[in-house]
């Protein structure tokens, strides 16, 4: 693990360029096999001799955190590189968190959006819906119609924050699912949360995690996903705040790169609380498990095994 010292030695700087160098290098192989060209570093049709791909392919995969983009073709584009990158399942919510409606219209569109995936991708989509937690008796009522859909998940925005009493019988209601609650979480870099609770620019229902703390001491038998440690937040600090807290889990979505993010997580949590999610940078999802120092093992349990074991709680396991 890097010091504490912001300076770094060479051999720390290439280690951090290679997480980014296995995502730009795994996109340009990707763009080779899939349209049949053989240029730029594979010029000549001389490869490497480290063949990526076959890595790539050597585990199975369940992608945590995707997105039930609007149109067909946006989609079509996301099944499409799960199939590149052995992607089996892509576990899908919609993206809105910083416009998120609140009506009883809004939230049903969204959740319907998410049911016309599944119906287009049978057996390859997993559904998480979304509720507004001020408004229970709409929430209840769409968890019951969504998972009569067959949505094996949650997902919660920025209404308010997860430990708010409104969010109370929505997880007691999941709690008898044995179903997962992923939250949009944040922890701003450098200061540890304190800028996302006070700053009025920001969302004052944006949960952090000392939010996710208090919710899931309250709730030990529930279980919560803290999205995207790498989405550009301080995932040191989140990761040392859920050391302790066995029914937090984490996904490693989104598109930076930092080197040690996965093996930190990993250390931290355990290799059991940490999911594979891409959050729509499908290169770099894979690129920074394959380039992370953790063992073959705990790889195979971070891409697939981990939030097969979640699934299994409620019924909804993969074979």
């Amino acid at each position: 693990m890097p010091g504490s010292s912001y300076l770094i030695s060479r051999r720390e700087f290439a280690m951090q360029s290679m997480v980014t160098a296995a995502g730009v290098g795994l996109a340009t192989q990707l763009k080779a096999e899939s349209v049949g060209i053989k240029n730029g570093i594979f010029s000549g049709g001389v490869y490497p001799s480290y063949n990526i791909m076959q890595e790539v392919r050597s585990y199975r995969k369940i992608d945590a955190y995707a997105n039930a983009v609007q149109t067909p073709a946006q989609f079509e584009t996301q099944i499409r590189l799960a199939d590149l990158l052995n992607i089996e399942k892509l576990i899908t919510a919609v993206p809105v968190a910083k416009t998120m409606g609140s009506s009883r219209e809004e939230i049903r569109a969204y959740n319907d959006t998410v049911a016309n995936i599944l119906k287009a991708y049978p057996g390859r989509v997993l559904g998480q819906f979304t509720v507004n937690p001020l408004d229970s008796k709409t929430a209840l009522e769409e968890i019951r119609r969504c998972t009569d859909l067959g949505m094996i998940g949650m997902k919660l925005f920025n209404h308010v924050k997860v430990n708010h009493p409104s969010v109370y019988p929505i997880i007691e209601k999941f709690i008898s699912y044995n179903m997962i609650i992923h939250i949009h979480g944040e922890s701003q870099l450098g200061v540890g949360g304190y800028r996302m609770k006070y700053d009025v620019k920001n969302n004052p229902g944006i949960s952090v995690p000392e939010d996710f703390i208090e919710i899931a001491k309250r709730y030990p038998e529930a279980m919560f996903q803290y999205a995207h440690i790498g989405g550009g937040s301080d995932w040191e600090y989140a990761c040392k705040c859920f050391t302790n807290q066995p029914n937090i889990y984490v996904d490693t979505g989104g598109s930076n790169n930092e080197a040690y993010l996965v093996d930190f997580a990993v250390q931290s949590l355990g290799e059991d609380r940490v999911f594979f999610g891409c959050d729509g940078s499908f290169y770099q999802g894979v690129g920074k498990i394959l380039s992370s120092d953790i063992t073959q093992h705990q790889k195979k349990k971070v891409f697939f095994d981990n939030y097969n074991e979640v699934l299994r709680k409620s019924g909804n396991g993969i074979n």
